[in-house]
């Protein structure tokens, strides 16, 4: 007997828990939300329309991305970002980024090459029109393709589980002036030495990228 034939989903509906941990993660990632603040949950069920119950298993979740703490006598609040973690979270990305874009480069193909230059294009476009949301979800798109071309599927799962962390830091370190070369012109960098497949290049893109980023997290952080 023939298995019928069904076409695959190549984007699955959203949960509304997934919705709202995504519009929570944002929230707190572009300063809605201050460090320290409270997550109270009737306001925040208000606020979405939702039950305790969904707030709970979002607050859980954030939680284990690093961006809610939970304080015996305080309940839920949002994790305050350090130098000393996100040090850290830098030099993590270093090793998994530059591994990443080194076997991406010596990977490449045009349709790889085709796939990460439009990213990086719909990266750029979403940095001008200054949204916080869409511009980090496209930065993590350009390095889902800089991982997945690598075929560094377990080193992107690593990745993912620091992404809330990561966005913050992006959302930290893209807002100031003073980087020494905003973060779209080293993207810009990291995807032509990729796309030429010259994999020394890619890998001093990628260190002077996250060198730039962790000089103006850690200045940003300790003023703070």
């Amino acid at each position: 007997m023939n298995q019928p034939v069904m076409s695959k989903i190549d984007h699955p509906p959203q949960t509304l828990r997934e919705i709202v941990q995504e519009r929570m993660r944002e929230a707190i990632i572009s300063g809605q939300f201050a460090p320290g603040e409270r997550l109270v949950e009737r306001p925040l069920c208000d606020q979405l329309g939702v039950s305790r119950t969904v707030v709970r298993e979002t607050i859980r979740y954030l939680e284990a991305e690093g961006l809610v703490e939970i304080l015996p006598g305080k309940g839920p609040i949002v994790a305050k970002l350090t130098w000393q973690d996100a040090r850290q979270i830098y030099d993590i990305r270093q090793m998994l980024e530059t591994a990443a874009a080194t076997a991406c480069a010596q990977n490449i193909t045009p349709e790889l090459a085709e796939q990460l230059t439009a990213a990086l294009l719909e990266l750029q476009e979403a940095v001008a029109a200054g949204v916080p949301g869409p511009m980090l979800r496209a930065t993590t798109e350009f390095y889902r393709i800089i991982f997945e071309g690598a075929g560094h599927n377990v080193a992107w799962e690593i990745a993912q589980r620091l992404n809330g962390r990561i966005s913050r830091l992006r959302a930290v370190t893209l807002s100031t002036e003073e980087r020494q070369k905003p973060g779209p012109a080293h993207m810009q960098e990291i995807c032509q030495a990729i796309v030429s497949g010259n994999a020394e290049a890619a890998q001093a893109a990628i260190e002077q990228h996250l060198s730039d980023a962790k000089h103006t997290a850690e200045r940003l952080l300790k003023e703070g």
